[in-house]
């Protein structure tokens, strides 16, 4: 039996699953951001008030095409462990990453990074949908969402601050 790629396990439909897009502005070129971005350790700091760290790190220190990590943070007082891979790698333009173990029933993350005339506009773009079904659907409509939307806005401001700049959230 052939094993499947983690990077191409079907998923269900976009348009089936909440989704949402966050456009940030930052003042350095594409190539610096990407980089940063790929930066494991910046993304434990940015998610440090909730006690996120790295189970297992990529190999390298960085991510690569194919790399994998495994996460636990805690969320509304709940622990929680999730692995993902990290694909589709496009210097400076972009990559995505995909839960392939944790606690959704799908979650992808498309990072863009486009030239602006204030640096980069960088561009995340959420698909995921909660396990249980109909309970799960209810969850993501009634506060998931926002709590997702909210955890990428306070990643993208640390971000920003690593450039030196108090980043401009162009799209809420």
């Amino acid at each position: 039996m052939r094993a499947i790629s983690p990077t191409r396990v079907p998923s269900p439909k976009p348009s089936d699953m909440p989704r949402f897009a966050l456009e940030t502005l930052i003042g350095a070129p594409p190539a610096e951001v990407f980089a940063a971005s790929l930066d494991p350790t910046l993304h434990v700091k940015s998610m440090a008030r909730y006690g996120e760290t790295m189970v297992e790190a990529p190999v390298g220190g960085f991510f690569t095409e194919g790399s994998t990590v495994t996460w636990r943070a805690r969320h509304f007082g709940i622990p929680f462990r999730l692995r993902s891979v990290v694909f589709d790698i496009d210097p400076p333009r972009g990559f995505s990453d995909r839960q392939i173990s944790g606690p959704f029933a799908s979650f992808l993350h498309e990072h863009r990074f486009e030239e602006h005339p204030a640096g980069t506009l960088m561009r995340d773009t959420v698909t995921f949908r909660s396990p249980l079904g109909p309970i799960g659907r209810l969850v993501d409509t009634m506060f998931l969402g926002e709590y997702m939307r909210r955890l990428i806005l306070e990643r993208n401001q640390i971000l920003t601050a690593e450039f030196g700049g108090p980043g401009r959230s162009v799209s809420e």
